[in-house]
């Protein structure tokens, strides 16, 4: 079953990846998505793209790029503040997971 990422959640896997690495590019956060849900999140590219220009226009994301077999390949790295941010994001996050995880999970007597 491949589902889509609830609306808001994209922007913090995507600062949960780069807080992992030191910088990533479009697709190969696409790829690294997929393989860490077992291909059970389906990213699409304009929707990828669109959280990625966000975050840089807030100025957590910086860019670079780089020319990799004759291409131009923007490579996305926290910023200072986006490295704070990101922190905050992933414990947000965690505290809703655990809340929705509660709210699923019957409750014992």
């Amino acid at each position: 079953m491949t589902t889509k990422l609830y609306k808001g959640t994209l922007s913090n896997v995507i600062l949960k990846l780069l807080s992992e690495n030191d910088r990533m590019y479009g697709y190969q956060l696409s790829k690294e998505i997929k393989l860490q849900t077992d291909n059970n999140f389906n990213i699409a590219e304009g929707a990828l793209y669109t959280a990625l220009h966000k975050l840089e226009l807030e100025g957590i994301l910086d860019t670079e790029h780089e020319l990799v077999d004759g291409r131009n390949r923007k490579y996305y790295k926290l910023t200072k503040e986006g490295e704070s941010e990101a922190l905050i994001k992933i414990e947000e996050l965690q505290l809703f997971i655990n809340s929705l995880t509660s709210f699923i999970q019957p409750k014992t007597i």
